[in-house]
């Protein structure tokens, strides 16, 4: 799963190599052919972060040959060094994976990015704050006293600040420590009593370490602070010239992550192979845990819900997180999914 508290550091340091290519299918050329012996279209998806469970969706829709199918060819790339949002809005890309709230200052500017969300990967905001269970943080007021590894983004202090404060808390209180955290069970069992995850890649990994934690998630303290993490994104000029392809493209993705939610496990075994260096036994716990989640309560995959969408980036804009107001409805779609 992407740890977007790492993302520049990691990116700087794994990718000075440059955009490469991480499918199996990255060979593919333009004569390629479905089994109708039609040529396939080619497009390009560029991850956020290194492959992972919120990923899986496209990697089953390349193993099952859904792509192809739809008379794609996809080429999976690893991220840039600097921002997917930006390649994708310069057209080095036609897709990628971002969220929700580092999409805010591409909207909030007079000259915007060009680029939309376009599906939902996951239907509700899973990230939160871990800490050690004998510490006793089970409610967010109860982080004062406690350190916290913070990448000292405003809105995530702002974040934390909310749901302190809601609590009856006060935010002065907490430990700030500045630490880009890589390994969250060692980090916990150091001066570092509580980080900010993403539940179903290291909330799990600390149950698989058999450490005994609590979990504040930040949804359930606001439906202003359950926006979408992460989504899937599109080139504006990509959309307006071919509305067909980014049809057929997320309709093949739907089919991988409905195949995700319904054989978890071999979703995991898909993943892990194209991706070996990846820990099974954490692949397949994340994998069945968000089986759940990929879709939660909609039926349709991928749905982004207006009010959601345009009560976060209100909050954002209330609390001088972000210069500019977006409009409502900015930078969404679901004109592009699947039935």
């Amino acid at each position: 799963m992407k740890k977007k508290i790492l993302a520049v550091a990691l990116c700087l340091s794994l990718l000075t190599a440059g955009l490469s290519a991480c499918s199996k299918d990255a060979g593919k050329n333009s004569e390629d052919t479905n089994a109708s012996g039609d040529s396939l279209k080619k497009v390009r998806i560029v991850l956020d972060w290194t492959p992972n469970t919120n990923h899986t969706g496209l990697y089953v829709a390349d193993k099952l040959g859904y792509f192809t199918e739809a008379g794609l060819d996809v080429e999976i790339m690893q991220p840039p060094e600097g921002s997917t949002t930006s390649l994708v809005g310069a057209g080095g890309a036609e897709f990628g994976i971002s969220f929700q709230d580092t999409l805010a200052p591409a909207y909030a500017t007079d000259s915007p990015i060009p680029v939309t969300a376009v599906a939902a990967i996951i239907q509700h905001n899973t990230s939160g704050i871990i800490s050690p269970k004998e510490l006793g943080i089970d409610s967010p007021k109860k982080l004062e006293g406690h350190s916290y590894a913070t990448w000292d983004s405003p809105i995530e202090l702002a974040i934390i600040k909310k749901i302190v404060e809601d609590d009856g808390g006060n935010y002065d209180k907490i430990k700030l420590i500045p630490n880009t955290v890589s390994d969250v069970v060692t980090a916990l069992q150091t001066d570092i009593e509580s980080v900010w995850v993403y539940y179903a890649w290291d909330g799990i990994a600390t149950k698989i370490a058999g450490l005994e934690t609590n979990y504040l998630n930040f949804a359930d303290y606001g439906t202003e602070l359950d926006y979408y993490s992460p989504v899937i994104i599109a080139n504006d000029e990509f959309l307006k010239n071919d509305p067909d392809t980014t049809k057929k493209f997320l309709a093949a993705v739907k089919k991988g992550y409905e195949y995700a939610i319904a054989e978890p496990e071999k979703a995991a075994d898909i993943l892990v192979e194209a991706v070996p260096e990846l820990d099974k036994a954490l692949v397949t716990e994340s994998q069945k845990w968000l089986a759940d989640q990929y879709k939660a309560e909609v039926t349709q995959w991928g749905y982004i819900d207006k009010a959601r969408w345009d009560g976060f980036y209100k909050w954002l804009f209330d609390n001088s997180l972000i210069e500019k107001e977006i409009p409502s409805g900015t930078g969404f779609s679901n004109d592009y999914l699947a039935e």
